[in-house]
């Protein structure tokens, strides 16, 4: 049996979900970003218990199959731009209609429509939150983060971060940095 799952979108999240299928004495398979894969099918008190314990650490069951499959296009996202090291080489259109199972423009109009974003605006803005993270550990320079994330140039990166932030990337770090030095030195 499958659950979806709303707002699972971090390790903690996936780790809360295990928490609350130990409680209930619910076996599982797989757990991933949103679903759950369960070893056998589960009772209707079970459910309600399950629902009302993740929904106390802002997680929701999911029934109904458009939103399932909304979710389901944000995880990939969310696991494609901040949890895999290696972007794929192909469209994000065509892996995530591949990975989804669905055809692109189905998924990008329901997308669309639900959310009042699409999906192209969704992958940048994440792409630009991980580019934050990126700078903020410094570990890695611009050029090898626009290289990372595939970006065809680092003036492209530039420019799309400054469209969604409203600052360039050197500005944005000094930004940060000032903002760090004011909280240590209180």
């Amino acid at each position: 049996m499958i659950l979806y799952i709303k707002n699972m979108v971090s390790q903690r999240c996936k780790l809360r979900v295990q928490e609350e299928l130990a409680i209930l004495g619910l076996g599982y398979n797989r757990i991933d970003l949103g679903v759950v894969q369960l070893l056998k099918k589960v009772t209707t008190s079970q459910r309600k218990c399950l629902k009302e314990n993740l929904s106390s650490s802002g997680l929701e069951l999911m029934e109904d199959k458009r939103s399932i499959l909304i979710e389901r296009i944000k995880n990939v996202i969310i696991e494609l731009v901040h949890y895999t090291d290696d972007l794929p080489r192909t469209n994000y259109s065509d892996y995530i209609s591949n990975k989804i199972g669905y055809d692109y423009t189905y998924l990008s109009n329901l997308f669309s429509e639900a959310k009042g974003i699409d999906i192209q605006h969704f992958i940048i803005n994440h792409k630009i939150e991980r580019v934050k993270e990126l700078l903020q550990y410094k570990e890695l320079n611009l050029t090898e983060i626009s290289h990372k994330l595939h970006y065809s140039s680092v003036s492209h990166l530039s420019n799309q971060f400054k469209k969604v932030t409203g600052y360039s990337p050197s500005t944005y770090m000094h930004q940060s940095q000032k903002r760090w030095n004011n909280l240590e030195n209180m």
